[in-house]
């Protein structure tokens, strides 16, 4: 009893601490713990091996509805790397909006002053499309800040342990979720279960709008149909988040097809360095990348315009800890009141 309910503290703990802070986030509840992994062969694509089932997750979760933003970037940045930027949270191509075809990068965070009084910004008209130019390092202590209340939490502990002090951890290829980690970036089969995974068939869709039929790839529009996304060059641009309003995933995930490829947290190691592997496809390639076969893998320290990330929560906030959370609520106000 004694395990659940430090982590039950340290999780009320986490939620006291974000209710204060800058980041809010649209979290998906993913229930129906201990299903099976998707048993189709030419899914199976998950794991070291590239040929292990994909989707099975024994505890109940949640997944960021959408992709991490520009804006949600930002206030990460500006609480972390406004006087130094020793891990290179910020890429420079982040302050380059225009198209690729145009040698930009699709940013869309800007910096300002000197070192030691750095100030950043999301573009305006980018700030909900999901950040870009991100490493998988990035990733990880974007998710460590989240894990430790954000504000002045670390970037280096928490969900990850990150040695070196330096941008590339000295661990790098190794580096593993921690047990006590509460908001972490996806594992492979989190975000495989979110994207492709029915509750209510108990089986999966080829493709993470509930279809088993190759996405669209349409500009989106107030009267968006089902099944379609930011791919092949449609809007040759991101698009903000949920724009596609018609094509949730069964559990309501958006953008799990098309806009950024996700980093999540399967390792690769070869010769040529440690891999990340990513899911989801972008707005460039068409949209069998999207299919639940489909993956691409990065190096770590990759940093690209067509590359961001989304992050998960666990365990999902109990009942009992709700009417904690709740009751603190209460007592709050009487205190003011009293």
């Amino acid at each position: 009893m004694r395990g659940p309910l430090i982590r039950l503290v340290c999780l009320l703990s986490l939620l006291i601490a974000s209710s204060a802070s800058a980041v809010t986030m649209n979290w998906t509840f993913v229930g129906n713990a201990g299903n099976l992994a998707d048993p189709d062969p030419s899914t199976a694509s998950c794991g070291l091996t590239f040929f292990e089932p994909c989707g099975a997750v024994s505890y109940a979760y949640s997944i960021g509805t959408y992709e991490v933003t520009n804006a949600q970037y930002a206030e990460f940045l500006n609480a972390k790397a406004t006087v130094a930027d020793p891990f290179g949270l910020y890429n420079t191509n982040m302050a380059n909006p225009s198209p690729y075809y145009q040698g930009g990068a699709h940013g869309g965070i800007t910096r300002s002053g000197l070192p030691g009084s750095y100030a950043y910004t999301a573009i305006s008209g980018r700030e909900n499309m999901p950040v870009n130019n991100v490493s998988f390092y990035d990733a990880l202590r974007f998710a460590n800040w989240m894990n430790n209340g954000q504000g002045i939490g670390d970037t280096e502990t928490g969900a990850y342990t990150l040695l070196g002090g330096t941008p590339t951890p000295s661990n790098g290829g190794t580096i593993t979720r921690n047990p006590s980690a509460t908001i972490a970036v996806t594992s492979e089969s989190e975000w495989y279960k979110s994207a492709y995974y029915s509750a209510a068939s108990t089986s999966y869709f080829d493709y993470p709008a509930g279809s088993n039929t190759q996405t669209g790839c349409w500009r989106p529009s107030v009267s968006d149909t089902t099944n379609s996304a930011n791919c092949d060059r449609a809007v040759n641009d991101l698009t903000i988040r949920g724009s596609y309003i018609g094509s949730p995933s069964p559990y309501g995930t958006f953008d799990q097809g098309g806009n950024v490829w996700e980093w999540n947290e399967t390792l690769e190691v070869t010769s040529n360095g440690p891999y990340r592997q990513l899911r989801g496809g972008d707005f460039y390639y068409d949209a069998y990348n999207f299919y639940a076969g489909s993956r691409t893998w990065g190096l770590e320290s990759d940093e690209s315009n067509n590359s961001g990330f989304r992050l998960a929560m666990i365990p999902e906030p109990s009942t009992a800890l709700l009417v904690i959370v709740g009751l603190l609520g209460l007592a709050g106000r009487r205190r003011v009141s009293a």
